[in-house]
């Protein structure tokens, strides 16, 4: 159940979320003074070497904001900590940038405190493993005094949403800087949309929509386990099959469309229903299905319609719109970058329509992200953005766990679950069972709408 001080978070997060959550300026009170005053270098730890940590890596240590070095890399998998070590070599290692000599690269689930024990306090700890990890690894993280990014979603459930607001307390009280890796809120187009929007060129806003419609995307398809593997590491390789992990592919891949559609609106929907099913599957064991459609509802009665798919073959599109009583603002066109955001007169996109366009090209949203929480940190201006990373999160498990138990949830509701999908995740070893096991025929468990109505898998 949700404690009062939870309670009182989610409501705050009801009340406000538009310029002043763009600009990421939650925090108040006396921080640590401006960066390391006997060395001006900010160090930095990178805890996950995937794909996401590569790229957030990357537009670390393209900052240009004084000195900023990559010191320590911390993987469960050999493999993918020396893949991403040598490709950021590569970029990095010539301009004094990148110092992560052999006994600085650490592996297994304790790694990552042995690679944030190579930072001072003040330093930087980008954290980019599977989001079911996200709550463990920022407990440590704030016991350093380290400014933190992380990659979205913060958390895939409720017990883990609850406690990362409690531990985000902590971190608010030390004046850490955090970075949330929802990116397009710091999109320079999305901004000016934004205010345009809240200015009323498009008038009130009566519907918004936003696809993710694809091909097969990241790990979302499990193939069957291969022999000599264990189940934890075999999840973790293809964590956007497995909901404790990852929170699947609505979390992962749909979070960007349903944020940055919420920001437009300046607000959060109250409840959700949805629909979805698992349709060419062959022998795939992950949890995901292969289609989800999510109606979100504002406290206004505003609707918000949400499709996202992973099947070959189908009509793609990969865009957010939203419709007022004057006309229609585009939010993205296709993908995350650029936005290419502009305003219709009317609901067609016709360019005899087209009464204002964000002028190209625009400046790389990824990179502001960091070009901002590095500035912050130098200033030592006020930056924390994980109560909005909680909601955006908590808002994107609810309409995934409407689709998956077939039943109309609330924001209420949700934020009161107690189905945890990783429990005890903070004990992990190489050697541990997986919180997820298979069922006798190799498959785990998968969503069952209108037969498991109280939980996303029995």
């Amino acid at each position: 159940m949700a404690t009062d001080d939870s309670n009182a978070s989610r409501r705050d997060f009801l009340k406000t979320t538009g310029a002043a959550a763009a600009a990421s300026t939650f925090l108040t009170g006396a921080g640590p003074g401006l960066y390391a005053a006997e060395d001006n270098t900010i160090q930095v730890a990178l805890v996950g070497c995937g794909g996401r940590g590569g790229g957030a890596a990357t537009n670390a240590l393209s900052v240009q904001n004084g000195p900023i070095k990559l010191v320590a890399m911390a993987d469960v998998f050999p493999k993918n900590l020396e893949y991403k070590y040598n490709d950021l070599a590569k970029s990095f290692s010539e301009n004094g940038r990148m110092d992560v000599p052999e006994d600085r690269r650490f592996i297994g689930f304790d790694a990552y405190k042995k690679a944030m024990d190579c930072l001072k306090p003040g330093d930087v700890v980008i954290l980019t493993t599977p989001p079911g990890f996200r709550w463990v690894h920022y407990t440590y993280a704030i016991e350093k005094g380290l400014n933190v990014f992380m990659e979205k979603p913060v958390t895939v459930d409720a017990p883990a949403t609850r406690r990362m607001l409690e531990l985000n307390k902590k971190a608010v009280e030390k004046d850490l800087k955090v970075a949330v890796g929802l990116m397009c809120r710091h999109c320079d187009a999305r901004k000016e949309l934004f205010d345009r929007i809240q200015n009323g060129e498009i008038g009130d806003v009566n519907m918004i929509r936003a696809y993710r419609m694809a091909g097969p995307t990241g790990s979302a398809a499990v193939p069957p386990k291969p022999e000599g593997m264990s189940d934890l590491m075999y999840q973790i390789s293809k964590f956007h099959g497995f909901l404790w992990l990852s929170g699947g592919a609505v979390s992962d891949f749909l979070i960007h469309n349903i944020d940055e559609s919420c920001w437009m609106k300046n607000d959060w929907p109250v409840q959700a229903s949805a629909t979805g099913g698992r349709h060419y599957r062959g022998d795939s064991i992950d949890q995901n299905f292969d289609s989800y459609s999510i109606e979100y509802t504002f406290k206004d009665g505003t609707k918000m319609f949400v499709g996202g798919r992973t099947v070959p073959g189908c009509y793609q599109e990969f865009a957010s719109y939203i419709h007022g009583s004057k006309g229609m603002g585009v939010i993205s066109t296709s993908g995350h970058s650029p936005a290419k955001c502009r305003i219709y007169k009317g609901h067609n996109e016709d360019a005899s329509n087209l009464t204002w366009a964000f002028p190209q090209p625009e400046p790389n949203p990824y990179q502001l992200e960091w070009d901002h929480l590095i500035a912050a940190i130098r200033e030592n201006k006020p930056y924390n953005e994980v109560e909005r990373g909680c909601m955006a999160s908590a808002v994107t498990s609810m309409g995934r766990m409407a689709a998956h138990t077939g039943q109309l949830i609330t924001l209420e509701e949700f934020m009161k679950l107690d189905h945890e999908f990783g429990p005890e995740i903070d004990k992990l070893t190489l050697e541990s069972e997986s919180p997820l096991m298979p069922r006798s025929d190799g498959k785990y468990p998968i969503p069952m709408p209108g037969l498991v109505k109280n939980r996303e898998y029995a």
